[in-house]
């Protein structure tokens, strides 16, 4: 049986015609000019960890599973006294993917998440912040 390694289809898709169509469009004369995705970053923030512990377990589990990758928790830097926030307190995490595991999540979330989003009218061109980021939210999970 031959090893054969799978890569995403975004991924084949990026390289074979997408980075030809951008160098013919924006006349890029040199590979490293053309954009590209390095990272994508997911978090969540859960107001109710300060009331409630298991709340943030389960935010957790839940992003585990959304990404397919570990989340890591989030602690409080500092402390706030009107939110009954104390410095350490656990209340978020992240999931960084790079890699397939990347171009896998990103082609899911486009083809698959984002058209069952109820009311969904679209991404907003105005998220960029001006490093080349992207920024969206989810209000409900």
């Amino acid at each position: 049986m031959a090893d054969t390694k799978y890569t995403p289809r975004l991924k084949t898709e990026y390289n074979d015609r997408i980075k030809g169509a951008m160098a013919e469009k924006f006349g890029y004369t040199n590979p490293m000019q053309m954009p590209k995705l390095d990272k994508i970053v997911l978090n969540m923030g859960v107001g109710e960890a300060v009331a409630d512990s298991k709340k943030v377990t389960a935010a957790l589990k839940d992003l585990t599973a959304i990404a397919g990758q570990k989340a890591v928790p989030t602690k409080a830097r500092n402390s706030i006294a009107g939110f009954k926030l104390r410095e350490g307190m656990t209340i978020g995490g992240k999931v960084t993917l790079r890699g397939d595991q990347m171009y896998e999540f990103l082609d899911r979330l486009i083809t698959i998440a984002l058209p069952r989003v109820k009311d969904f009218r679209g991404l907003k061109p105005t998220s960029f912040d001006g490093r080349g980021n992207y920024a969206m939210g989810l209000k409900e999970h």
